[in-house]
């Protein structure tokens, strides 16, 4: 197997699935040579670390919808971040997924500035634990109606307002694909505000194969020159055997 240039890692929800063994996932990971399994239940953090893997990201506070966007939701957001801070530093996460949540007619201006605010609640813990505040970019137009930070300008702008090298965006390529497409310029022009990546095959949602539209060992090659150090994490769903679709993933997003 080839060495990446690019720290890959798993999005456990699409992979653990069922008729898939966690324990026979985490070993195949290691031997394909994943540095991380990511967004997976507490119970297997032990064994991914066994098996010389890190756990590149998990949710920071919940829910999608209901986010950092209004003030209302910023005291049980704030207690959440607090509380996944601690495991962070722990077991040595770089990274937590906030979301902005829906619009619900809010402005972008003030859904930025809300946004903003929520994470400065938690961001001085942030840079104490040394652990990235992630805001996801989503698609609006397929997935995730009405998402705000569904723009990478969007989130840039919060993350500008907040003001803290902590404060980053967890840049999902699948989803800026269909919000956004001009993937390779953007990722280069904000790769300072990039905490983590996620990938998928577009249109679908499937493998990096031939049916879909995005060239991945060009994208993946544009953000390891960048310097870029952390983690991409895979977040597709198989059309077929998981294993196989690992590995082919992990081969695709190292051949460049």
């Amino acid at each position: 197997m080839s060495k990446s240039r690019i720290n890959q890692s798993l999005s456990w929800w699409c992979y653990a699935r069922e008729g898939v063994d966690p324990k026979k996932l985490i070993k195949e990971a290691a031997r394909i040579g994943y540095a991380s399994i990511e967004m997976l239940p507490q119970e297997h953090w032990d064994l991914v670390r066994e098996n010389g893997m890190k756990i590149a990201i998990t949710v920071g506070h919940g829910t999608l919808a209901d986010g950092l966007n209004r003030r209302e939701n910023h005291n049980r957001c704030e207690d959440e971040m607090l509380a996944n801070l601690e495991l962070a530093a722990t077991y040595e996460i770089p990274n937590l997924i906030c979301f902005s949540g829906n619009r619900r007619g809010l402005s972008d201006l003030e859904g930025a500035v809300n946004t903003a605010e929520g994470l400065k609640r938690a961001i001085k813990v942030a840079e104490e634990k040394g652990v990235n505040l992630c805001v996801e970019l989503l698609n609006s137009k397929v997935d995730h109606a009405d998402y705000q930070c569904d723009r990478t300008a969007w989130g840039v702008q919060v993350c500008k307002i907040v003001g803290s090298p902590r404060a980053k965006l967890l840049y999902d390529i699948y989803h800026m694909a269909i919000m956004e497409g001009d993937l390779i310029r953007t990722i280069r022009d904000n790769i300072d505000y990039i905490g983590h990546f996620h990938t998928a095959g577009n249109p679908g949602r499937f493998d990096m194969d031939e049916t879909q539209e995005i060239y991945y060992p060009a994208v993946m090659k544009a953000i390891a020159d960048t310097g870029y150090s952390l983690y991409v994490g895979h977040e597709f769903i198989p059309k077929g055997d998981v294993i196989e679709a690992i590995e082919k993933a992990f081969e695709t997003c190292t051949g460049f």
